[in-house]
């Protein structure tokens, strides 16, 4: 089976973008890992794949595939933004906005005239049962009246975080200096942990000012990744929520600048950044 594909980045993260309008898409998480395949196949973070909705008021399907294991997963920021310009350079629409559901939720994504994407990545969650995290026996440290999670970790460590979903987990452990966070250990470490039964994304944030942050992340089925949409959603509004931050925030992530907006309570968490194409090609599977 010959497929094609596009292949796109937001502020380095990577995605292969497939067009699945005019037929169903019938991939294995295997055809997946082997497109996400840096060796072997196209190589990327995830795979998104571009469908029809059946939802009225929407306009796409947006369904999104880890490249390192192949399963789907419910939100991708950075994904987000490639999918709305994918969807208006392929003349799928000719609105610069449109509504797309996923996994977990809408958004409604629009396309600005300077060539970013800002997204509406809707409210944020705190409920542990929609985290999905479990806190049992754990005594929390507050501050700013949000709750830093003291983790124990295999080598007899301790971390704290702070956790928040954006429409997939997150956990996010601030540092005094992010170049030399220790992602790679730290990072499958807190994702492993069975207070959270469906893994979660682990951010490490270094604050350099109530506007500006630092921001790595390591991600579930990805590994550390050169940007994290959702991750730099959770980590400006935990940071909020925390009182070290203002309402937007301008995050610094090894492939790029994203900026984030969030004005607290019930209010929508803004994501304005990069998208561009890389290349186009077609793949034997």
């Amino acid at each position: 089976m010959k497929l094609r594909f596009t292949k796109m980045q937001g502020a380095g993260n990577d995605f292969v973008v497939i067009d699945a309008t005019q037929q169903p898409l019938a991939l294995t998480p295997e055809h997946f890992r082997r497109l996400g395949d840096r060796r072997f196949g196209v190589g990327a973070d995830q795979i998104l794949v571009v469908e029809k909705s059946a939802t009225p008021g929407v306009d796409f399907r947006y369904r999104i595939f880890n490249g390192g294991s192949g399963e789907e997963v419910e939100q991708c920021g950075n994904g987000a933004r490639c999918f709305v310009r994918y969807v208006h350079d392929k003349q799928l629409t000719h609105e610069r906005s449109v509504r797309v559901e996923t996994m977990a939720t809408l958004l409604e994504l629009r396309l600005q005239d300077d060539g970013r994407v800002t997204v509406d990545m809707n409210t944020p969650v705190f409920e542990h049962a929609r985290i999905p995290f479990d806190p049992a026996g754990l005594t929390p440290r507050e501050e700013g009246g949000f709750q830093l999670w003291p983790l124990s970790l295999g080598d007899g460590d301790e971390v704290e975080v702070a956790v928040v979903s954006m429409g997939n987990p997150h956990a996010v452990r601030r540092v005094n200096d992010v170049r030399h966070a220790p992602v790679e250990i730290e990072g499958p470490q807190i994702q492993g942990l069975e207070r959270f039964p469906r893994q979660v994304n682990v951010g490490f944030m270094e604050v350099v000012s109530r506007s500006h942050i630092r921001l790595r992340v390591y991600e579930r089925g990805a590994g550390e990744t050169l940007a994290c949409g959702t991750g730099a959603c959770a980590a400006v509004v935990a940071g909020i929520r925390l009182g070290w931050l203002d309402s937007r925030v301008d995050v610094d992530a090894p492939g790029g600048r994203l900026t984030i907006e969030w004005a607290g309570g019930d209010a929508h968490v803004l994501m304005t950044g990069p998208a561009e194409t890389v290349f186009e090609g077609e793949m034997e599977l």
